[in-house]
């Protein structure tokens, strides 16, 4: 059996996985999701939330394990996950991207978002006035986030994302190399109705590496709180 670790993107936090881990669990696999600096399992100051704080909490997850796991990455852990697979590459079996950002060498979430003219998300934020983190408001996780997930899960939701959201983990740009990351098996999950990253740009992200498979759901980009058990058995 496998050990699934789960990373939750920009906002959230290990809550996101809620209905997802018992769909693997069930099946006899290993589940580790983990929290983030700055969501709401782990709360820290905007100075403290960087792409290298992100990188260094998934990797002490893994690092002290005698055995290789799956990582998942949903969104902006796109990122994260292939610089740990990286710093990492012989503690992975395989790397999964859920709607996420899966990135060439030298680029950033922040770039491939502003390249993105579908993406509505991007557009509706509001900086603080030294570009240091980021607020959305309700009406626009209602609208662009959540617009295909059900008002009880809505409710459950909101009240656990992060109010402010660090920008320097989106401008962070990765270092990669076809040596490290490159050899590591990469999957990813498409969300095809998708208003944050488009699907035009997750089909343009999964061309910039040998991705063995591409899974396609109709959903926006939560499945895990829209379709947790369709996203569970395309991680099966």
């Amino acid at each position: 059996m496998s050990h699934y670790i789960l990373v939750h993107g920009a906002w959230e936090g290990s809550w996101s996985w809620e209905k997802t881990s018992p769909e693997l669990a069930h099946h006899g696999h290993g589940v580790t999701a983990i929290d983030l600096p700055g969501s709401h399992g782990n709360m820290q100051e905007i100075p403290q939330v960087t792409m290298a704080s992100y990188v260094e909490t998934v990797a002490d997850a893994i690092t002290p394990l005698d055995h290789k796991v799956i990582l998942v990455g949903h969104s902006m852990a796109g990122a994260v996950i292939s610089q740990v697979a990286e710093l990492l590459p012989e503690k992975i079996e395989r790397l999964v991207y859920v709607a996420a950002f899966l990135l060439k060498s030298g680029d950033s979430a922040l770039g491939s978002m502003q390249r993105d003219p579908d993406g509505e998300f991007f557009p509706a934020l509001e900086f603080a006035a030294d570009q240091s983190y980021v607020t959305a408001s309700e009406q626009t996780f209602r609208a662009i986030a959540f617009h295909d997930v059900e008002e009880n899960d809505i409710r459950h939701s909101l009240p656990r994302m992060a109010e402010r959201q660090a920008t320097e983990p989106f401008a962070a740009k990765l270092a990669l190399s076809d040596e490290k990351f490159g050899a590591v098996p990469k999957i990813y999950i498409r969300t095809s109705t998708d208003r944050i990253v488009s699907p035009a740009s997750q089909d343009k992200m999964i061309a910039n590496w040998d991705v063995e498979t591409v899974h396609t759901l109709p959903s926006g980009h939560f499945p895990a709180l829209s379709m947790p058990e369709k996203l569970a058995a395309a991680l099966l």
